[in-house]
């Protein structure tokens, strides 16, 4: 079936699960949107986020996608259960494959959440690891300066790897072997993270295993693309498009992306 597969976020952080999409899945199209003029999510109530989500999905509803992905931590704890009870079609967000990848690579079941305060707050981590590993314990630390930074394209140089630095400092004492990225813009600072960390800890992204999930899902449910040559991909922003157009040429490589300017306020 070749209708496109819808991924959202709260920014560009999602990116990194299309990315991964476009590596497993080359024949499938991806149609993206970023919510950049209101991002970040980490920090907002919980019925804002589930508002903002809502109106995500329902402008990627409207583009014929077959399947929904919640390429945002903070969106899938405030709004994954009401969009899957509620939509007609398979929705999939990130915290179950990422709790699912690090339960797997933890051997000391002791493993650190970074994520954004919403996250942090929702406790959807520390429930979705439970539920996989009773015996697993999770430390939970927000990072509220991460996303800023990455959505500022400021990510790469000594500024970021000092924040990263100051920021992971109240870890510094504790002991684990496995780091869950729990949200989809920290992929970008995981050089820096994994600096901090060294050599004994498995630093996880959620973005491989949900393009996975996503896959498995399409098999099952026989709704994979059959179309030969490239798709075309498109990207919705409700920020600038001349630097969402830069940063997907950049992450994904894309010479010419679509990008589209699109409104919820």
């Amino acid at each position: 079936m070749n209708a496109p597969i819808g991924v959202m976020d709260s920014g560009v952080g999602g990116l990194t699960v299309a990315k991964e999409i476009m590596k497993l899945m080359p024949a499938e199209q991806v149609v993206y949107i970023g919510d950049n003029a209101r991002c970040p999510y980490g920090p907002r109530p919980f019925a804002e986020v589930r508002k903002f989500t809502w109106q995500l999905a329902e402008k990627l509803v409207r583009q014929g996608v077959k399947l929904l992905i919640i390429a945002c931590n903070t969106a899938t704890a405030a709004a994954l259960k009401s969009l899957q009870k509620h939509l007609g079609i398979p929705v999939i967000g990130v915290i179950s494959p990422g709790a699912r990848a690090a339960v797997k690579a933890s051997v000391k079941k002791k493993i650190v959440v970074l994520g954004t305060a919403g996250t942090v707050a929702s406790g959807a981590y520390e429930s979705a690891i439970s539920s996989l590993s009773s015996s697993s314990a999770v430390i939970p630390l927000a990072c509220p300066k991460f996303v800023p930074l990455v959505e500022s394209r400021e990510h790469t140089g000594e500024f970021a790897r000092s924040l990263v630095q100051e920021t992971l400092l109240p870890l510094r004492k504790q002991s684990f072997d496995t780091a869950i990225l729990g949200c989809t813009h920290y992929p970008l600072l995981q050089p820096f993270i994994e600096e901090v960390f060294g050599q004994t800890v498995t630093v996880v992204s959620s973005a491989e295993e949900t393009a996975r999930d996503a896959k498995r899902l399409l098999e099952y449910e026989n709704l994979l693309a059959n179309r030969n040559g490239q798709p075309k991909h498109i990207f919705y922003t409700t920020g600038s498009v001349p630097i969402f157009r830069e940063t997907v040429k950049d992450w994904l490589g894309i010479e010419e992306p679509e990008i589209r300017k699109t409104r919820f306020i």
